[in-house]
């Protein structure tokens, strides 16, 4: 079979999983209604996972350099499927659904390919030149929206059905623009992650109580 299978990219592929499904329940198939609430959710699993995969992935001290490269490609494809499409069909399913939003429904995504395939040029440079992790990463990582979008999201009652569409637009297009933005983020360390995770676990609760509340 082609590829490579092996325990360092479940979590890559759980990412992806999680956020197709998220797809589904934000457009709402099978004569269901839309569900954007719970494709957040799916957007913040995704975020945990590929939180995680990289870490699990350098456990594995006997990987070829084909494995390595193959594990950042993959990685890269997922996140881009995860953090670049999924934003945008929620963003779809929110009430933005005019011409008008077409563009930044684009952008988006186009943004955060643009910053996934520098970041694999950038990175197989690096590597060629350092056994190193890396300590910083060059504009915003992809993967914040899974802590950013479910922030905006608890508060969209509270913002109002009619304007919540173009607050989730603006924001999107600001991140589109961070994505592909020449600053330096200093790549968070393990007790950092842990509380992203804390946050993330804050978020979830508080959208969860919200939306009963409402």
């Amino acid at each position: 079979m082609i590829g490579y299978y092996n325990y360092t990219v479940i979590l890559t592929y759980l990412s992806l999983v999680s956020s197709v499904i998220g797809m589904f329940l934000a457009v709402g198939c099978g004569g269901n209604p839309s569900h954007p609430e719970y494709a957040i959710i799916c957007l913040m699993v995704s975020g945990l996972c590929d939180m995680f995969d990289g870490k699990v992935a350098r456990t594995k001290k006997d990987r070829t350099d084909s494995e390595k490269k193959f594990g950042i490609q993959i990685d890269s494809l997922c996140d881009a499927v995860c953090f670049g499409v999924l934003p945008a069909i929620i963003g779809y399913s929110v009430g933005m659904n005019d011409w008008g939003d077409l563009p930044i429904l684009v952008i988006f995504p186009l943004c955060a390919v643009i910053r996934l395939a520098y970041f694999n040029v950038a990175e197989e440079e690096r590597q060629k030149k350092t056994s190193e992790n890396r300590k910083v990463y060059e504009g915003l990582p992809v993967t914040s929206v899974a802590l950013i979008l479910p922030l905006l999201y608890s508060f969209h009652k509270d913002i109002g059905s009619e304007w919540f569409p173009t607050v989730y637009g603006g924001a999107l297009l600001l991140i589109a623009i961070a994505f592909i933005t020449r600053f330096k983020v200093k790549k968070p360390s393990m007790k950092t992650m842990l509380g992203f995770i804390g946050v993330g676990v804050v978020e979830l609760v508080w959208m969860l109580y919200k939306t009963k509340m409402s």
